[in-house]
């Protein structure tokens, strides 16, 4: 007598990030008195969602360097030089998220592990993530909202320009604050 098994299919569904809806957002100190932020405007990527295993759910960002904008002009160039993210050589910074930690047990907070790739070098960083709503849109789609939070220092990924202040310190911090929001569509 034989006895067949039977595996049940992963409730996984996939989700692309809406770029007019996402952005990624940094905070840095300035000459050690004050803090500037900026935003990366063109992020992309998709999600996908196991429902039966949230654990087995994982995540692809991908953000595109030329679209940071700190309001200055002149330092979103400098940004986007060799001296920093060298946008020429290196046009994305990329997330790919694979180990995720339910916090709550209702799932609306979670641990996001995986690697980080930026300016050629990748390292491991886990992001905070709150699950900030999901529902139907007005043409009959179905999205999902998260934000997320994590802290880098950029020397780890090779951003090591500074200039050394004469009253003492440096004119970039090195402690990065990253934040995401970002919006979901149903595929």
């Amino acid at each position: 007598m034989s006895t067949a098994t039977t595996t049940a299919t992963p409730a996984l569904t996939t989700w692309k990030i809406d770029p007019v809806h996402s952005h990624a957002e940094f905070a840095i100190r300035h000459l050690m008195i004050s803090t500037v932020k900026g935003r990366f405007g063109l992020v992309n990527g998709t999600v996908e969602i196991d429902d039966s295993d949230f654990a087995r759910s994982s995540a692809a960002v991908a953000i595109d360097v030329d679209s940071i904008d700190t309001h200055e002009p002149q330092r979103d160039a400098h940004l986007k030089s060799a001296d920093f993210f060298d946008a020429e050589h290196h046009p994305l910074i990329e997330f790919r998220g694979t180990r995720i930690t339910a916090v709550a047990p209702d799932r609306s907070t979670f641990s996001l592990s995986g690697n980080l790739t930026m300016h050629g070098v990748t390292k491991e960083v886990t992001l905070e993530v709150t699950a900030e709503g999901r529902g139907k849109d007005p043409w009959g789609g179905e999205r999902a909202g998260f934000s997320a939070h994590t802290r880098i220092k950029r020397s780890e990924f090779g951003l090591t320009w500074n200039q050394l202040l004469e009253a003492g310190g440096f004119a970039v911090g090195d402690e990065v604050k990253i934040t995401l929001d970002v919006e979901l569509v149903k595929s």
